[in-house]
């Protein structure tokens, strides 16, 4: 039989794909979608086979500009570990596409798609070398050693003693150790490699009452008889076991029952308990199992819609469409219509909401309405518990999903239905390899599917709402709130105006105080959103006008008060706040600016009878610290509740009457073609979490700029004005949609190399000029310098996507034969932003 050859993909910054000999072993397995093992350089890989050939590589065509096979001995496969491919062959096809229109490495688009490696682990094997034992006898020739020397002969006895390679885990036994092993490897004592290892599963011992065990003792027998029939604790347990839970973990049981992991075990002895090891999972979580979703009768509008939508189902071919529909109009239950149709096809769906926060409120009604064939997938999942959903789902198992933007990648089959939910968010943007956009994968999935690509807004992006009016995307409308409740009234408070009467600021205007403390004495919920994480933006020298920067980023440190410390929020660094200038030694030190920190602080100290709370990254790490603050909410337990954009969105509280934004201009100021638009987009969003019950609801926008049309229009949630408004500037501008956008970064440590190649590259792209790519820059990045990279950045736009993608792919292809390194040029296709 002629030798095979296998496509593998792998998860390095390379963009190309490397041939592995099939081992007569998994001669007649398919292995293009499932995971393999192959050697690489001096460690093991995990890729994903995607393509099979009986042709030697020298003789293969090569898939990419930058493949290339050197003239060695191809090495084999060395292991599988799926039976069944985890991608299906759409997957691969769609895995491809992202390859090649995000111009990313297409074994780390791969990764993005496939499931956590959970039965693998990355290890490090070390071996004595010829060297090595040439130089444990001369450690060992019995003259006096030093500490160091000492520690380096007892280690390599240790590897000496070993018949094979030891693992990392035997250097790590002793502190320091590891260091010493790796110096050795430096010095040629010791050998090295990567290698993977199955990964233990973790299990837990589960306990049942026995039925054909030793009965309790007879209940006509007398109290004191019974007790000395059965201990306490044998009745406890019992108890628990026989009419309260059934089978339990053996350490729940222990803290329910307050028995002794001793007696449970004499009892299991005496035949009285059966018990058993499963793999260790998540508990069902009690937010979704306590969950009864709202009853609501579609309006006509709805019934409409839903209509509209089952009919692109019936037709059976791709079709996009936009669902655009005000705040309250009932989105969701359009949504679950379009799914409950799907399923009756026997297709497919999946449901795509922007972030994690999100994914709990959607998932708790899809599951409510659907029941156990719903799976959930983001990234904020322990890794086993996403690999069991995945799989879950690869299984058949699942037939809707309900997810963030790696949701998109669930490899579901026969898909019918793709919902994106806020398809306007910028969270749908990965901001790293692969750095592909949510919603635009999903329509092309959608594509390849021959599926239904349902967006769905009350803010549609530019670029959607300009194809929904080109016919490029079917249009439904939902134009009235559910019941025909009002949208809520929108006031605009001039904070220039307020400051000439005050002739102060603070963090919260008198007329939103003023509305807050009407809400309070009425007894109904409040919102609050300021878009600014920390206490104070920023701390300055009143001496010199510096602000306290970080030191990996040119970005000035939030403060945070509560923790005391200056915070950078891109890097992660931190400092104590300095109590003279660290440029001029100045002891006038001004913090500046609220955050959502200061705003809840002075809300406290206005109204201290008021239940006040916040919701932003900094109080809610966890789902469950962010369940347990919508929750209280949601009861009333929370009379106002501030916070950042986490509050803004997709929640629907009934009693919520009034909303008020601090700093609504605060995005208006960045250098970002799209700061009106996201400004627009955040303040309707806000807006309409007022008045979404039977109660009418007000919102309170505070600006130091009310004229501005991004303001103008989301005080009247005006759209089409909008939309027309920024379209016209879009146009003459040169910007999407109605022009190909692309930003590239040059990064280095060293601000001499990002400067010379950055000037490379602008010598390269000049010669596109002529070719209908417009070129501005280089210019330092609106953050010149992060995590201590200097970066410089280019922009290109062109009326043709192609001509676009050949000065792109050109680019890479250009700084790889000048030697740029891969890592120092970034390219970003489709910009959520320019800042």
């Amino acid at each position: 039989m002629a030798q095979r050859y296998c496509e593998v993909a792998l998860p390095v910054p390379l963009r190309s794909t490397f041939t592995y000999a099939v081992p007569e072993s998994l001669d007649g397995e398919q292995l293009v979608g499932r995971r393999v093992v192959v050697p690489f350089r001096n460690r093991a890989m995990v890729g994903v086979g995607v393509a099979e050939t009986d042709r030697p590589p020298d003789m293969a065509p090569a898939k990419s500009p930058a493949k290339s096979h050197p003239k060695t001995t191809i090495r084999e496969i060395t292991g599988v570990m799926d039976t069944l491919p985890a991608l299906p062959p759409k997957l691969i096809e769609l895995g491809e596409w992202i390859s090649r229109y995000y111009l990313a490495p297409i074994g780390e688009t791969f990764r993005a798609m496939l499931p956590p490696e959970i039965e693998l682990r990355h290890d490090r094997e070390y071996w004595l070398t010829d060297a090595g034992r040439a130089y444990l006898e001369e450690l060992s020739s019995g003259e006096e050693l030093m500490e160091e020397e000492a520690r380096e002969r007892e280690l390599l006895r240790r590897f000496d003693a070993e018949e094979e390679a030891a693992g990392a885990a035997r250097a790590r036994r002793k502190d320091g150790w590891e260091a010493a092993a790796k110096k050795l490897v430096r010095r040629g004592y010791l050998g090295a490699r990567e290698v993977l290892r199955q990964r233990k599963t973790r299990t837990q011992k589960i306990v049942a009452w026995s039925p054909a065990g030793a009965e309790p003792a007879p209940q006509h027998l007398p109290e004191s008889k019974r007790r000395t029939e059965a201990s306490g604790a044998e009745e406890r347990i019992r108890e628990f076991l026989t009419a309260t839970r059934g089978p339990v973990p053996m350490g729940l049981l222990m803290k329910k029952a307050g028995a002794s992991r001793a007696a449970v075990e004499r009892l299991a002895k005496k035949g009285r308990l059966v018990i058993w090891e499963e793999p260790l999972t998540t508990g069902e979580d009690p937010w979704d199992t306590d969950f009864i979703p709202p009853t609501n009768e579609l309006n006509e509008e709805q019934q409409e819609a839903l209509a509209e939508i089952r009919g692109w189902l019936a037709a059976g071919k791709f079709t996009a469409g936009l669902l655009h529909g005000v705040t309250g109009s009932g989105k969701t239950e359009v949504y679950l219509g379009a799914i409950e149709a799907t399923l009756a096809r026997g297709k497919t769906a999946m449901v795509l909401v922007p972030e994690i926060a999100l994914t709990l409120w959607m998932s708790r009604l899809v599951r409510a309405r659907f029941g156990a064939g719903v799976a959930v997938l983001h990234s904020g999942l322990p890794e086993i518990e996403r690999a069991r959903e995945w799989w879950r789902v690869r299984h058949g198992e699942a037939r809707v999903v309900a997810g963030t933007r790696s949701a998109v990648f669930a490899p579901l089959e026969n898909v019918g239905l793709i919902i994106v939910d806020e398809e306007q968010e910028s969270s749908y943007k990965q901001e790293e390899t692969p750095r592909y956009n949510g919603r635009d994968v999903a329509v092309y999935r959608a594509r390849l599917e021959g599926a239904v690509a349902l967006l769905g807004s009350a803010t549609p992006s530019i670029e959607t709402y300009h194809n929904a009016r080109a016919g490029k995307y079917r249009l439904v409308r939902l134009t009235a709130r559910v019941a025909n409740r009002p949208l809520a009234g929108v006031r605009i408070v001039d904070l220039r105006e307020e400051f000439r009467a005050r002739h102060k600021a603070a963090p919260v205007s008198e007329a939103l105080r003023e509305a807050l403390a009407v809400r309070l004495e009425a007894g109904t919920q409040a919102m609050v959103l300021i878009n600014r994480r920390g206490y104070s933006w920023s701390l300055l020298c009143r001496s010199c006008g510096a602000v306290v920067q970080c030191e990996n980023c040119s970005i000035a440190l939030t403060y945070h008060k509560s923790r005391g410390r200056l915070e950078c929020h891109y890097c992660g660094y931190d400092a104590r706040p300095a109590k003279a200038c660290p440029k001029c030694g100045g002891e006038y030190m001004y913090y500046v600016g609220d955050g959502a920190e200061r705003v809840e602080e002075y809300l406290r100290e206005k109204f201290p009878q008021a239940r006040v709370a916040r919701l932003d990254r900094d109080t809610v790490r966890t789902k469950r610290e962010y369940q347990q603050v919508l929750g209280a909410f949601a009861k009333g337990e929370i009379d106002i509740l501030a916070g950042t954009q986490m509050v803004a969105k997709g929640h629907d509280f009934e009693r919520v009457t009034l909303v008020g934004v601090v700093a609504a201009d605060l995005a208006l100021g960045r250098p970002d073609f799209r700061a009106a638009e996201r400004t627009f987009q955040l303040l309707t969003q806000v807006a309409g979490r007022a008045g979404r019950g039977a109660l009418a609801g007000e919102v309170l926008v505070e600006t130091y700029y009310p004229e501005h049309y991004a303001i103008e229009c989301a005080a009247r949630q005006d759209f089409i004005s909008f939309y027309e408004k920024e379209a016209h500037f879009r146009r003459i501008l040169h910007y999407p949609p109605f022009a190909a956008l692309a930003n590239v970064v040059v990064r280095d440590r060293k601000i001499e190399n990002a400067i010379q190649w950055s000037r490379a590259l602008a010598g390269y792209f000049a010669a596109f000029e002529k070719r209908g790519v417009k070129v501005l820059g280089p210019a330092a990045a609106p953050l010149a310098r992060l995590r201590r990279d200097y970066r410089f950045q280019f922009v290109l736009k062109s009326p043709e996507r192609a001509s676009l993608g050949k000065a792109l792919a050109g680019c890479l292809d250009f700084a790889a034969a000048k030697e740029i390194p891969a890592a120092a040029v970034i390219v970003d296709v489709d910009p959520a932003s320019l800042s």
